[in-house]
């Protein structure tokens, strides 16, 4: 009965002139396109550990939205700096600055260009087929920044693949360069951190894993996330190479 219903689906997508190639590989092989919001709070000693995915053990520092979850293509991204506090000419070089990072770590192409686009806001509603990096404001002003990521999460892991993100950062704090402002978000910091989510990587909350760029709290004037520490490495290597 199952595979009568999938022979009747396929026919019907085969009249409306939809490939039946894309629809066994998107809706049979990999399921369906699901999303993972990540939230990047300001570090409050007081405050509880969010909740979601189980977090990796301590002795490894690392973890993955999904196990085997990558990108498998290259895509632009596109930045907007509106709205932010940091000067806008550093906007696009820090975002830039933090895709190296993983990149460097990983040995290979992860992400492509990043272009300038006023027009580019966060969408964490519906799969638009763009990746984007934008400043708004966020209804938790503890909140530093939210990354979205768009993915085929619960196919077997060789199939898995990531295929979007969006990236917010929250105009409720002063944002800049710790070089030019030591008080301010250091954009750098928190881009690389973000990127990790977009490249594939999890949230990391043991007191242990603190030095890694993937610990979930972050401060102004911080800028030890901008370069990647030993489980940050051996994650993204795992994942890539």
């Amino acid at each position: 009965m199952k595979i009568f219903k999938v022979l009747v689906v396929l026919a019907i997508l085969s009249l409306m002139g939809v490939s039946s190639a894309v629809f066994a590989k998107d809706q049979v092989d990999r399921g369906p396109l699901t999303k993972i919001t990540f939230i990047h709070y300001k570090k409050d000693k007081n405050q509880a550990k969010p909740g979601g995915s189980p977090k990796p053990s301590p002795s490894i520092c690392y973890g993955y939205l999904a196990k085997g979850a990558k990108w498998k293509t290259t895509e632009d991204f596109f930045v907007n700096p509106t709205g932010s506090t940091a000067d806008p000419t550093t906007v696009l070089p820090a975002i830039n600055a933090g895709v190296a990072a993983w990149e460097t770590a990983a040995h290979t192409e992860i992400f492509t260009n990043g272009i300038l686009d006023g027009s580019a806001t966060y969408n964490d509603g519906n799969f638009i087929g763009q990746n984007t990096a934008s400043f708004g404001t966020y209804s938790d002003p503890n909140v530093i920044a939210v990354t979205t990521v768009w993915g085929y999460l619960s196919a077997p892991p060789p199939m898995r693949e990531l295929v979007e993100w969006h990236m917010l950062f929250n105009t409720d704090f002063t944002w800049g360069t710790f070089e030019a402002n030591p008080a301010a978000m250091d954009l750098q910091n928190i881009a690389t951190h973000e990127l990790g989510h977009s490249a594939g990587m999890d949230d990391l909350y043991t007191t242990s894993c603190t030095l890694e760029t993937m610990y979930g709290y972050s401060t102004e004037g911080e800028t030890s996330k901008r370069d990647l520490y030993n489980g940050d490495i051996k994650g993204i290597q795992a994942l890539y190479l």
